[in-house]
């Protein structure tokens, strides 16, 4: 086997996920990869703007391009509600095995990250986000440990994890409703309109109470993963992409005319349907472009890339600031460092992917010793549990 090849292997081996108790929707792990890519864009072009001119067309494009990529966390919010609402029906719901595993996905990788935050906080003291009084610090670290920033008022220590407050808060949430709602014994056309019940209860309650209406990306996961059974799937196919691209103008129409809220997401509860079941199907284009190796791989690692993609972005500014003092007379220099910056950030993400998040949240279970073991040893392919 030549170079080339030994080295494709290897990164297989390393980004391809075994799924131990079901088929994998690889139209699924490419959508995660946009997803998490729109996220990038959202910081990108954030961090952007001290180069670029006020009145260009340039800044009004990387404005644009940040509305539009705000909906990426709500692109993970779906397929999280898909995943979890479509786990939590197939079984008896037991409680301590089920939120053991959620812990054991969403922590080591999170611990990690906010570690490294913290540890460059006391390192450089300008760029910390903790309180000067050391109780108060000690107080806003808990916080942070217990996922509450996002459903409560509080300083989030890692920008991007406020959204993993609404993913707890779902996995505590989602299993209550099927247990009350017994939705575990009734017919699948009866969980329909019971879900669409709920929906349209919560559209009420957003349209007065906008504060937490991207919860309702999760109740568009739960009914996606009901109609992906019905004939109505099949209407989809070939409509993905349209309703993806018609999302992605809604957000610049409802922004332009003052209803962005609930208007906004109330129109992608349907439009991320649509555009899921057609991915998620065996053929079309959407299929195909989302199935894409790459693209794939990259989805395996959104989480590890998701959490440390903002501390890589703005070490990467920072060095820029310093080689190029921010001006507003270089506009082009948005698609220059596009690349540049997706790279910095690409290969520390995948490192923390390799040596944590994979062996640590996504291995079958062994002790930790092993675990350490192997994961400095090698990064073959191993077997890997939902």
């Amino acid at each position: 086997m030549d170079t080339r090849s030994t080295f494709k292997a290897r990164l297989e081996n390393t980004f391809e996920i075994a799924h131990a108790n079901h088929q994998p929707i690889y139209s699924m792990e490419g959508i995660r990869g946009f997803a998490v890519f729109l996220v990038f864009i959202v910081h990108y072009s954030t961090l952007m703007e001290p180069w670029l001119h006020i009145d260009s067309s340039m800044n009004q494009i990387s404005h644009y391009l940040r509305r539009i990529s705000n909906l990426g966390v709500d692109i993970f919010f779906v397929l999280c509600g898909y995943l979890i609402y479509g786990t939590l029906l197939g079984r008896d719901i037991i409680f301590r095995p089920y939120l053991k595993r959620r812990i054991k996905r969403i922590y080591p990788t999170f611990i990690v990250v906010l570690a490294l935050y913290l540890v460059i906080s006391w390192l450089i003291p300008s760029a910390s986000k903790l309180p000067d009084a050391g109780i108060d610090a000690f107080w806003l670290i808990l916080q942070n440990v217990l996922l509450l920033p996002g459903m409560f008022d509080i300083p989030a220590i890692i920008t991007v994890a406020w959204s993993l407050s609404y993913e707890m808060f779902f996995y505590l949430a989602v299993p209550l409703v099927i247990l009350l709602l017994r939705m575990n014994r009734v017919s699948s056309p009866q969980r329909i309109v019971c879900l669409a019940g709920i929906a349209c209860v919560s559209l009420v309650y957003f349209s007065v109470n906008t504060e937490y209406v991207r919860m309702l990306m999760f109740l568009s996961g739960m009914m996606l993963f009901e109609v992906q059974k019905t004939k109505l799937a099949r209407y989809s196919q070939g409509l993905g992409l349209p309703m993806l691209l018609l999302s992605f103008g809604a957000v610049i129409v409802l922004q332009e005319s003052a209803l962005m809220g609930w208007w906004l997401y109330a129109f992608l509860y349907f439009t991320f349907i649509v555009f899921c079941l057609d991915c998620f199907s065996q053929k079309g284009i959407a299929n195909r472009l989302f199935s894409r190796k790459y693209l794939r791989w990259f989805g395996n690692m959104s989480y590890s890339y998701y959490l440390l993609h903002g501390l890589c972005l703005n070490a990467f500014f920072m060095v820029l600031a310093y080689a190029l003092p921010p001006s507003a007379t270089h506009n082009s220099l948005y698609w220059l460092a596009l690349l540049p910056a997706f790279i910095l950030t690409l290969v520390p993400s995948a490192a923390l992917f390799v040596f944590i998040e994979r062996p640590f949240s996504l291995e079958r279970k062994r002790s930790f010793t092993e675990t350490l073991r192997n994961t400095i040893g090698n990064t073959s392919t191993r077997r890997v549990t939902t």
